[in-house]
């Protein structure tokens, strides 16, 4: 029943979406068209992820859910450096950040836990990604922002590029620890549930899987551009300031394809891939996407340096701590998550406030 609700709404949605694009219809109804058509669109890539979980296990399906997902928000920023919106992409990366580690993990952690008492998920992958957000978060992000009081313009972006580069190699070769030399190392005590695991059949083939989840990111990638052209007006009807609608707006929306798998991935009791789609996500944001732009802008008028406002750093770092609090045990259950939402909510406030 909801697979066929997401077929017809996907089924009107497309071509509404290109229909009003073209047509130049009201940005206020384009807007409510264009997140429904992102909604629809990210079930399949739930849909996708799940089966290529089945297959080829919880790190890659959730680490290529995060992937597909992040390339929409890479367009999307690399559209808006050109255009020289260096604050809406620092926001939107805040944005995903506080999105993907308080309120999809929150989501996910909250609505799976009114269906199980405690959830578990693989503690050594919990404790390997604490010190990676403690790395990417705190360190390379708040670097920049203390030696940049006492630089020149130049000297920042300089010393940006160099952070930039680390980060980026980390990465790759965190992505070699986890799917290569430890592939299977640090494996979760899961007796019970291993049975039935064996026996899950996938929805889709592996081959069907990834088409689907390319073809929906081309997708959104073209409807979240179109998406973005209608916040300005949009703000203005409803009255959000730029800032919010970086942090808040541009991430849920841009984000809304993890959001949904991983919430589904919680309400099935998969938490390795649905931690591997919120922390995978954050990390790849932090490490790799934010440090590409900034490689990027340097072919732009207007070049981006790793710098943060201190309400988006203080943020993010409160975000990360919280959420390594939450989840180093390996295990969670609804009020954790509950937690977590509360957090994202009294941030937004103070976002839309600031």
């Amino acid at each position: 029943m909801g697979n066929k609700f997401f077929m017809i709404l996907l089924a009107a949605g497309l071509p509404l979406s290109v229909a009003g694009s073209l047509l130049d219809w009201p940005s206020v109804i384009m807007f409510i068209i264009y997140c429904l058509t992102i909604i629809s669109l990210a079930s399949f890539m739930g849909r996708a992820t799940e089966s290529l979980a089945i297959v080829m296990g919880p790190r890659i399906g959730g680490l290529l859910n995060a992937t597909f997902g992040n390339a929409v928000e890479l367009i999307i920023s690399i559209f808006s450096l050109k255009a020289g919106l260096i604050g809406v992409v620092l926001a939107s990366l805040t944005g995903s950040v506080l999105g993907n580690l308080l309120l999809v993990a929150g989501l996910s952690f909250f609505l799976g836990g009114t269906k199980f008492k405690r959830q578990k998920f693989n503690i050594f992958d919990a404790r390997h990604n604490a010190g990676l957000l403690i790395f990417a978060v705190v360190v390379a992000f708040v670097i920049p922002e203390v030696f940049s009081m006492r630089m020149k313009e130049t000297e920042t972006m300089t010393l940006s590029i160099g952070i930039s580069i680390i980060l980026i190699l980390l990465y790759l070769a965190a992505l070699f620890f986890k799917l290569v030399t430890h592939r299977g190392v640090y494996l979760p005590n899961k007796e019970e549930g291993k049975a039935e695991e064996e026996e899950e059949e996938p929805e889709w083939s592996k081959k069907t899987a990834m088409t689907v989840l390319a073809a929906s990111t081309v997708a959104v990638a073209y409807v979240s551009e179109n998406l973005v052209h209608t916040f300005h007006t949009v703000g203005e009807a409803f009255g959000w300031t730029e800032l919010f609608i970086g942090v808040i707006i541009v991430a849920i929306v841009g984000n809304a394809a993890e959001h949904t798998s991983a919430v589904l991935m919680a309400l099935k009791n998969k938490m390795d891939v649905t931690v591997e789609i919120a922390v995978g996500s954050t990390l790849q944001v932090a490490m790799f996407v934010a440090p590409v732009l900034v490689l990027v802008s340097l072919f732009f008028p207007d070049t981006m340096p790793l710098v943060f406002s201190m309400p988006e750093l203080i943020a993010m770092i409160t975000a990360v701590f919280l959420l390594i609090m939450i989840s180093n045990d390996g295990e969670t259950n609804w009020f954790e998550g509950l937690t977590l939402i509360a957090a994202y909510i009294i941030m937004g406030i103070g976002f839309y406030l600031l």
